[in-house]
């Protein structure tokens, strides 16, 4: 299993930060690179406690699935998004907000994740995925960062 942290800086209220970080077409629109859309669950708008989003996408060449759903909510400090199905052995992301004493909003984001198949499955971990996943999210809060600055 992985783990990985990465703070983001965002000149906006943590408030605003948390919310539009729950939006599923602000993340659809973070991803479309990979051409990521929704195919079940909340289709358009903020998710909240126990909502669940099915994403299609393409990564590494492979047209994957994943089903999410929102498992803790504490707004405006954290929630937590968790694979109910899809790729993973386990995916387990946390969203932390905080005040960062200027009016604006340090964002913490930390990602556990698994990969199936075994030996197999840690080693492509070690050797492409750990930095794949942590680049993407780094894109996704640079979007994040973006929205949420253009409406302060």
């Amino acid at each position: 299993m992985r783990c990985f942290e990465t703070v983001t800086h965002i000149a906006a209220p943590p408030a605003t930060v948390f919310d539009l970080s729950l939006d599923v077409d602000l993340h659809t629109a973070s991803m479309a690179e990979s051409g990521e859309r929704i195919v079940g669950g909340v289709r358009a708008g903020r998710m909240a406690l126990g909502d669940t989003v099915t994403w299609e996408a393409r990564h590494f060449g492979v047209r994957w699935r994943m089903t999410s759903r929102i498992s803790a909510y504490e707004r405006p400090g954290t929630f937590v998004d968790e694979q109910v199905s899809g790729p993973f052995e386990r995916w387990h992301h946390t969203h932390h907000f905080a005040p960062d004493g200027r009016g604006g909003t340090v964002m913490r984001d930390v990602v556990e994740f698994a990969a199936p198949f075994g030996l197999l499955g840690t080693a492509v971990e070690a050797v492409a995925l750990g930095r794949y996943m942590h680049e993407l999210i780094d894109a996704r809060n640079v979007h994040v960062r973006q929205q949420a600055e253009a409406s302060a």
